[in-house]
């Protein structure tokens, strides 16, 4: 499946827009992760351990939405976005969405 952050694929049509697709997961830190990311706080640098949670969490997001466009019958998501909000303290929500569509070589 093909899956853009623009309203068009050089070279593609869009036959047919089958709708909204997203898919959402919410992710709480853990203590000891917060601990680490204190002690390097104090010294500087990449958490890398962030780094790993919130690149999970977009994989598990677009996952997510995919599977909702595959399921509408699209070989394609036009206009990915990301999106977050804090649920409540430590927890964050990360939703990925996007269009579904039909595409189709340009003649």
């Amino acid at each position: 499946m093909i899956v853009v952050n623009t309203p068009t694929i050089p070279g593609k049509h869009i036959a047919k827009v089958l709708g909204l697709v997203r898919g959402n997961t919410v992710r709480a830190r853990h203590c000891g992760i917060d601990f680490i990311a204190f002690l390097k706080n104090m010294i500087g640098g990449e958490i890398s351990e962030y780094t790993k949670l919130f690149a999970e969490t977009r994989e598990q997001s677009l996952d997510r939405m995919l599977e909702e466009a595959s399921k509408l019958g699209a070989n394609a998501v036009v206009n990915l976005r990301y999106t977050t909000c804090y649920i409540a303290q430590g927890a964050a929500e990360l939703l990925a969405y996007g269009t579904a569509v039909m595409i189709e070589d340009e003649h």
